[in-house]
């Protein structure tokens, strides 16, 4: 039923996109238009459906309670583990009273042939969508076979690294063409870092921290050279007498000796930002007695979080696998401060502008998620997106600018991803605590590149998401206090548009994307409560 509805849409999104498209125009989707769509207020006790742009539908391809092809006692489902009932049962007084929810992360789509599940005799297709699991008793990576019927539908890799220990928490996803691998990573700070993995059953899971280090890892890509973008999420420290955060996080390029075997060693570089008042490092500055307020109020990081400042970059070394022959891993983090590289407030994604040759690297930074951050106004509170130009993708140096100052609606932002050249969807994380203040739940925006927000120009929201029942029994739950462990707050992640291709001409960033059509996808997962993983069609 699935396949014989994508077959009907993509020969009416063909008409659509004929009576849509400009004559003349030079890109095709220069008339992309979605419409926006209100906010989902914030309503205790109230579930709610996610609404889209009037141009777009979705469909679930997973949710949480689908059982698994190849299920444990302890992963039993897609997303929930096997440690209580799939929801709250009010005979149990002793904790949990229902499972764990497992939270699976960022998608990679890939069409891959010749991969394996469960079942020996079946055939599970050509098109498969990967996942992380970030929370829950073990981290775990799942495959979702989109060609395949509800028995197999889902598949453990597997719950253990190659060393036999237990999987990180996962958020981060990538495809590797060079090494046939995937990417993974873990956001868990001083215990993070970066894991490759086979894509097919029973994955080899190996751990790179010797060559990526440890850090608060979540963002990935490649780039054309083979080298790998990591942006990281580590929230900083609180000074005393503030509720702002301390910029804490960094913008990694690993360059590989080998691109196509990542354990024969790196350079690890982060990204440093020049004042433009003094054109000297924008560095960490760490909270002590002497600097009250670390790094937050200064003019540097008011320059950052304002419009109209064009800053130099350049890429400094802060590990060498050939200068540290040790084969232990090392703290990223503390290394790029080290090395003078610049923090963010809690950057957590990035991708390459397609058709750009890898010159335009788009970030956000995610900012405080607190209305009560004395930092909302004027020093990056709300976050942003930032632009980083250079010559190439492996340019020692750079440009770099805000593209767009976050506000109290258009904050938290986390995912992303490239609809076509010109037009990229950023969706929000704020968090129940943000959503209780603005009385708005999560969304998803629609940026034109081309737009100077300079001006109070603002994206087209072409998702307000809802909460479903699961959700908002858990945050109910959670205000209890009394141990009820899963979150409450639905969230926006994964947000994935791709033709699936493997090689290396179909990186992300390589092909300028046709939204819908010639096997464009666009996926997301509506993380916590019923964890649904869903596909966005044309309508």
């Amino acid at each position: 039923m699935q396949r014989s509805t994508r077959r009907l849409v993509a020969a009416g999104a063909v008409v659509l996109s004929a009576a849509l498209a400009v004559p003349g125009a030079a890109n095709a989707h220069d008339a992309l238009h979605w419409t926006s769509v209100a906010a989902t207020p914030d309503v205790r006790g109230l579930a709610a459906p996610n609404t889209l742009s009037p141009e777009l539908r979705e469909y679930t391809v997973a949710q949480g309670s689908l059982k698994l092809e190849n299920p444990t006692a302890q992963v039993p489902y897609y997303g929930y583990d096997g440690d209580g009932t799939l929801l709250p049962d009010p005979k149990l007084t002793a904790q949990p009273t229902e499972a764990s929810k497992t939270e699976p992360d960022k998608n990679t789509y890939l069409r891959l042939r010749g991969l394996h599940g469960a079942d020996p005799a079946y055939d599970y297709g050509t098109r498969f969508l990967f996942q992380g699991h970030e929370a829950g008793v073990t981290g775990y990576l799942t495959r979702i076979n989109l060609d395949a019927d509800a028995a197999h539908r889902a598949t453990l890799l597997t719950t253990t690294l190659s060393n036999g220990k237990p999987i990180p928490a996962i958020d981060g996803s990538t495809w590797d063409p060079w090494n046939r691998h995937l990417f993974f990573s873990a956001e868990g700070g001083p215990g993070g870092g970066l894991y490759q993995a086979t894509p097919d059953i029973n994955a080899t899971v190996d751990d790179l921290a010797a060559v990526a280090g440890r850090g608060g890892f979540e963002g990935i890509q490649n780039d054309s050279a083979g080298d790998v973008w990591i942006v990281e999420d580590s929230g900083g420290a609180t000074p005393a007498g503030s509720k702002a955060k301390d910029p804490n996080s960094f913008v990694y390029r690993l360059v590989p000796y080998d691109r196509t075997d990542l354990t024969k060693g790196a350079r690890l570089q982060a990204l440093q930002v020049m004042s433009a008042r003094t054109h000297t490092p924008i560095t960490f500055t760490p909270i002590d007695a002497a600097h009250p307020t670390g790094g937050i109020f200064t003019d540097d990081q008011s320059d950052l979080s304002n419009y109209g400042t064009t800053f130099d970059t350049r890429w400094v070394t802060v590990h060498d696998t050939r200068i540290d022959v040790t084969g232990q891993p090392f703290d990223a983090n503390a290394a790029a401060k080290a090395a003078g590289a610049t923090p963010f407030k809690r950057p957590e994604n990035g991708q390459f502008r397609p058709g750009t040759g890898f010159r335009e690297f788009f970030f956000d930074a995610t900012g405080d998620t607190n209305l009560a951050s004395d930092a909302n106004a004027g020093f990056g509170g709300f976050g942003g997106v930032y632009r980083l130009t250079q010559d190439g993708p492996t340019a020692d140096h750079g440009q770099l600018r805000l593209f767009y100052r976050g506000d109290q609606a258009h904050t938290g932002l986390d995912n992303v991803t490239f609809i076509d050249r010109d037009h990229v969807a950023f969706v929000e994380d704020a968090g129940d605590t943000l959503h209780a203040q603005r009385n708005a739940l999560d969304s998803g925006y629609l940026f034109d590149v081309r737009t100077d927000h300079a001006g109070g120009a603002q994206p087209v929201r072409f998702l307000g998401e809802g909460r479903d029942a699961s959700a908002t029994l858990d945050n109910m739950l959670g205000e209890l206090g009394n141990g009820f462990q899963n979150e409450g707050d639905n969230e926006i992640t994964g947000i994935h548009m791709s033709d699936g291709d493997p090689t290396t001409g179909g990186i992300l960033g390589a092909k300028v994307p046709e939204p819908f059509e010639d096997g464009w996808r666009l996926f997301w997962t509506q993380q916590h409560g019923d964890n649904n993983t869903w596909e966005i069609v044309r309508r």
